[in-house]
């Protein structure tokens, strides 16, 4: 059930305990106790709500930044990336491999507010060797969820 569940509520979050147990053919306190003990274990870690800040008025330029560390003594990749990720501006931080070390996200009003970010406090990190910015311009798909759907044809087909 645990498997079906998160996958069922990683697509979902806003589906209901009722429901839930119908999918699963469990009963509504099996499945509500299952969640909590999810929280707890900090299997489900959070809720989120995915949106298209595209169709807002809000202004939002978000950024991936890729950066390459030399480890010191005594600060492995663990290390670097929670000074990273305690920054607020910050909204995610991945350990990858390649040509770089850690992959960081973040949100931020302008491109100018990203720029200072990383002159300013990432690229001032003493383990921090190097980094490379790409803004993202348009999201296709985010989390599963098309973004950009491809607009229908309405016109109307006249034959001859």
């Amino acid at each position: 059930m645990r498997e079906e569940l998160l996958s069922i509520i990683e697509k979902n979050s806003r589906i209901g305990i009722n429901e839930l147990a119908v999918l699963l053919g469990k009963e509504e306190i099996e499945v509500a106790n299952e969640i909590k003990k999810l929280e707890e274990e900090g299997v489900i870690c959070a809720y989120h709500t995915l949106i298209d800040w595209e169709k807002t008025s809000l202004e939002k330029v978000t950024a991936l930044i890729e950066v390459r560390v030399t480890l010191q003594r005594g600060q492995g990749f663990d290390k670097i990336a929670q000074r990273i990720y305690n920054y607020p501006e910050v909204k995610s931080v991945y350990l990858i491999s390649g040509g770089f070390d850690l992959l960081i996200t973040l949100e931020e009003k302008t491109l100018k507010d990203i720029a200072m970010f990383v002159s300013d406090k990432l690229s001032t990190l003493d383990c921090v060797l190097s980094t490379g910015t790409h803004f993202i311009l348009k999201k296709y798909k985010d989390h599963g969820t098309i973004m950009a759907k491809p607009e229908e044809d309405t016109r109307e087909v006249i034959t001859p």
